[in-house]
């Protein structure tokens, strides 16, 4: 594989892997609904700052990765399946009907609609750079070998930034469109998708684990001493 087509290969399973985490379909509405009064020019200010504060958290997550696994002593296996997980049970909440849920997210946009500056928090975190999104951030450092492989991966963050962007812009017109049986319609869609990645991250962990050489060498010692 060249070079070219590896840093491309990088830059698709970012934006792909982030994608449906972040879901800028699913927070559009409550986007609107903690913006809910302001001008078009505050809630454009708001989704640009957002988004950038989004950048700023997943950036410094992957670089600062690698040092907190190696901090921990966190192996790439582990934070596979680990993250893998996570992404798991996030994708299945996703499908699940939360109705539960509803009163909860409501006085969390009540809070939301009382601060000044929303930016921050709630949209850049939890609403784009949750936990998901950071563990998914987090596991694509076992697939950096060089310095050109983190623009690769930070260019998809950029990507997927851009796009959310131009989503909370268009927001109000896309909720109009698609209504909430559309959004909630693509939220599970999104949601088997995280699922899907979350299983593979188990399974590659799962096979990173049992293909590890010293592994592999110390069944063979045993099964030679016997």
């Amino acid at each position: 594989m060249s070079n070219v087509t590896h840093l491309w290969a990088i830059f698709l399973g970012t934006f792909i892997g982030l994608l449906p985490i972040i879901n800028p379909l699913a927070s559009a509405p409550t986007f609107l609904a903690i913006t809910e009064g302001d001008s078009d020019e505050r809630r454009r200010e708001q989704a640009r700052k957002g988004c950038f504060y989004m950048v700023a958290i997943l950036v410094s997550s992957l670089i600062g990765g690698t040092f907190i696994m190696n901090f921990f002593g966190i192996s790439i296996p582990g934070l596979r399946i680990a993250g893998g997980i996570l992404m798991t049970g996030i994708g299945m909440s996703m499908l699940a009907t939360q109705r539960s849920a509803a009163n909860h997210d409501d006085e969390e946009r009540e809070a939301a609609r009382r601060k000044i500056d929303i930016s921050f928090s709630p949209l850049a975190m939890p609403m784009l750079s949750g936990p998901g999104s950071i563990a998914v951030t987090l596991g694509f450092t076992s697939l950096a070998t060089n310095w050109t492989d983190y623009f690769a991966i930070i260019a998809g963050i950029v990507c997927v930034a851009l796009l959310t962007y131009a989503t909370l812009r268009l927001s109000g017109k896309i909720v109009g469109l698609i209504g909430p049986v559309g959004v909630n319609a693509m939220t599970k869609i999104m949601g088997f998708l995280i699922m899907c990645i979350g299983v593979q991250f188990v399974v590659n962990g799962v096979l990173g684990i049992a293909t590890d050489p010293e592994l592999l060498r110390g069944i063979k010692d045993v099964l030679a001493a016997h």
